[in-house]
């Protein structure tokens, strides 16, 4: 296709198709990884990169790009398409020296981000959760990659050849990885999956030229440290006790905190054998990233009984609240509220609903939703919104500073929790069964809470994340395949477009030469959209 080809075209020119995919093909080569990421490219809203897992280290998901605008998205055409021939695409590309780099899980793809045309494959079986991978962190010329047995991989960027490899936790265990690392200066911070068995949540930080281990971090404090209190005295809950740190987190340079989300206690669905709040499970926790200290904590989920992960991304921004300006941090958490906070300390500012929910009485002084007994999991079943599956969930969330809005793919789902153990339980004691559900883009008033507008987008549990950027755009997919630009002011529709099949990962963008690209996975596909090249008669210009 026309965008796939290179080589110069005179409008109104007429050539062989045979002769014209010749030239266009002998005129590509493949762009080389160079001197590798610039540093500072972490430091900058992505524009020709797009650098790490978020597109910078705030997980606003917003570019600064306004090429493609509300004035002329309705003339979007395909680029290229890329095949996998593989499992569902759930992450989102790097974009680094005109190179995007994409995964699945054991695999990692190196494209030229100009046409869609494979530079190198690389390709590890293992054993281990196979549910999906969210992508690769980069730093210098070396790509990371955390792999389902749970190892952390280190990979020339130029050729995909393994430099290291190190286990960053038992799979035997119950172990495994699907996280994007987050690389900060001289660390990679990298985590961990799995509730299936009792284990411990881990964050760790390795040396990225050597995957010498730097510092581990726990969820759930050693006997005798801050946060032990919140677990039973007696028995060895406390050790085995989850908070999986499944998804990437954020980081504020000035503040040289890194915030992070933790996954749910374990035994899951049942908390008999757990009494307290169980911390830093369900929890936003901020870490200094050279030494692994924890410098505040929060919890969204006390004693979770309902698998509401808090791992949903901490988005940072400065702006004002109650005519103070404040560094901010605001999530929407898999249990159906937002949370606001001041992230130089954690002090918790809004608790507010975002979409129905049946298993809150109110809030408590802390700023924490208070769980209604009757919703938790029980022989003859609890009706209960949402289900485990989440209000929200890993899909990402964004924030656009010219609207001051937060936006969230959130999900109405009820379900029914029932309790399925007694006395000592080990992995899963409960089960729910969802009823019904359906989907809808929510856009949120930071300073509240409540809901601006609105956009319904079908039955099901949707999971496309969202990108929004300068040209005052909103993508995202509806359930009916449909890829979608919003007006992020109103929600109103301004494009869209039936990619057939289902968007299950995160819309990104980047520019190269002049010109701006949007990727889409669908499926197995990474998608490219651009602007048509468009020139008077007689005027040459290339293709792509």
């Amino acid at each position: 296709m026309l965008a796939g080809l290179g080589g110069w075209i005179k409008r109104g020119t007429m050539m062989p198709a045979i002769l014209f995919l010749a030239l266009g093909l002998s005129f590509w080569t493949p762009p080389t990884a160079g001197q590798g990421l610039d540093p500072a490219a972490l430091l900058r809203p992505p524009t020709d990169t797009w650098p790490t897992y978020n597109g910078d280290y705030s997980g606003r998901r917003y570019s600064p790009l306004d090429q493609i605008n509300a004035g002329n998205v309705g003339s979007l055409t395909l680029a290229w398409i890329y095949r996998s021939r593989g499992v569902a695409i759930k992450s989102t590309p790097l974009v680094v020296n005109d190179i995007l780099y994409f995964t699945e899980p054991d695999n990692v793809w190196a494209l030229d981000a100009k046409f869609g045309r494979l530079i190198w494959h690389y390709e590890r079986k293992s054993e281990g959760g196979h549910i999906g991978h969210r992508g690769v962190a980069m730093y210098k010329n070396w790509l990371y990659f955390t792999t389902p047995d749970a190892h952390l991989i280190c990979l020339d960027a130029k050729d995909g050849a393994v430099h290291w490899d190190i286990e960053l936790a038992d799979a035997k265990l119950g172990y495994f990885a699907t996280m994007a690392p987050l690389v900060i200066r001289d660390h990679v911070i990298v985590g961990v999956s799995g509730d299936s068995t009792d284990i411990r949540g881990i964050l760790t930080s390795v040396d990225p030229e050597t995957g010498t281990v730097q510092w581990h971090w726990y969820t759930e404090p050693d006997p005798g440290q801050p946060g032990s209190e919140t677990w039973p005295k007696d028995g060895d809950a406390l050790l085995h006790g989850g908070g999986m740190t499944w998804m990437t987190g954020t980081y504020d340079p000035a503040l040289n905190l890194l915030y992070w989300g933790t996954g749910n206690p374990n035994p899951v669905l049942v908390g008999d054998s757990r009494p307290g709040d169980n911390l830093y499970t369900c929890s936003i926790v901020a870490l200094n990233p050279d030494t692994g200290k924890l410098a505040w904590a929060f919890q969204p989920s006390p004693h979770d009984v309902h698998d509401w992960d808090a791992v949903q991304t901490p988005i940072l921004f400065d702006a004002e609240f109650k005519g103070k300006q404040r560094k901010l941090l605001a999530q929407a958490s898999r249990n159906g509220f937002f949370f606001l906070l001041d992230r130089t300390n954690g002090e918790r500012l809004v608790t507010s609903a975002f979409i129905d929910q049946t298993w809150a009485s109110g809030v408590d002084s802390r700023g924490r939703p208070i769980a209604k007994a009757s919703a938790n999991p029980s022989p003859d079943g609890a009706l209960v919104e949402p289900g485990s599956d989440g209000a929200t969930n890993w899909m990402a969330p964004s924030f656009d500073p010219q609207t001051n809005l937060f936006y969230v793919m959130a999900r109405r789902i009820f379900a029914i929790f029932y309790k399925i153990a007694e006395g000592k339980t080990e992995g899963w004691g409960g089960r729910d069964r969802n009823l019904w559900a359906n989907t809808t883009l929510r856009a949120l008033d930071y300073k509240t809470g409540r809901v601006v507008w609105n956009h319904e987008l079908g039955d099901g549990e949707g999971v496309a994340g969202i990108l929004t950027t300068a040209g005052h755009l909103l993508f995202s997919a509806d359930m009916s395949g449909n890829l979608l630009a919003l007006d992020p002011a109103t929600g109103k529709v301004l494009w869209h477009l039936n990619v057939g099949g289902q968007v299950v990962a995160s819309p990104m963008t980047y520019q190269i030469d002049g010109r701006q690209y949007l990727i889409v996975p669908v499926q197995d596909d990474l998608y490219a959209f651009a602007l048509p090249t468009f020139a008077l008669p007689g005027v040459w210009w290339r293709a792509g």
